[in-house]
């Protein structure tokens, strides 16, 4: 008898996105702004959350020549304790995601080497390495630890001052670039820009921490076409 378990995949409420990405993600915070949420469910139990979205970067798609339409960033994965590799479960949102999401041709998503993070769920994944970003971009440091971008934080509470949030200012630093083309022009596009894979620092890489699964529903949302719109 086989031992794999049984996955299902759906759109889920803000409610239960917030609940796995506050319990079960080293950031503990659910990123401002439109977003999809797509939640998991093994063998019946909620499980946790794949959110893709615009991220922080308003010119996350410049680089690759086609429009923010067209790209999307991979802004968290929050899973409680599992059975399936998080290599599959992200392998099976981006295919849910990709058909509701027909235009989309490009995911981009970041390993935090400061959390122990080199990206080996991406890398078994087969996604295109492109190096570490820049770093030194300002972004809000909040009393509790969270971190917010300008354009999250404005977002969020409504102002970046950060004498009025009780945060300070620092810098962000570099991290590892992945990028998972959707279709065969755009891998033939992006694939010069590969590099060797960064090795293991840690053993953990899906930025999850274990808890006790929640039951979660699922409700009917918008494409990231749609939603971008707005």
């Amino acid at each position: 008898m086989s031992s794999r378990p049984e996955l299902r995949l759906d759109w889920c409420t803000h409610e239960a996105a917030k609940y796995a990405v506050e319990n079960w993600h080293y950031s503990r915070s659910l990123p401002a702004g439109k977003s999809s949420k797509i939640g998991v469910w093994e063998n019946g139990k909620f499980a946790g959350v794949v959110i893709f979205g615009r991220g922080a970067n308003m010119n996350i798609a410049k680089p690759y020549n086609i429009t923010q339409l067209e790209c999307c960033e991979l802004v968290r994965i929050a899973l409680t304790t599992h059975i399936a590799p998080v290599s599959r479960i992200l392998s099976l949102a981006m295919k849910f995601l990709k058909t509701q999401s027909p235009g989309l041709r490009l995911i981009v998503s970041y390993a935090d080497p400061e959390q122990g993070h080199h990206g080996g769920i991406y890398q078994a994944g087969n996604w295109i390495y492109t190096g570490k970003t820049k770093g030194g971009t300002a972004q809000l440091k909040m009393a509790n630890g969270k971190i917010f971008h300008k354009r999250s934080a404005m977002s969020k509470y409504g102002t970046c001052e950060a004498e009025k949030l009780n945060a300070v200012w620092t810098a962000n630093k570099e991290k590892h670039r992945y990028l998972m083309p959707l279709d065969d022009e755009m891998r033939k596009r992006i694939e010069p820009l590969r590099k060797p894979y960064p090795k293991c620092v840690r053993s953990e890489d899906s930025g999850t921490i274990g808890n006790q699964p929640i039951r979660g529903g699922a409700t009917p949302t918008r494409t990231l076409q749609d939603i971008a719109k707005q």
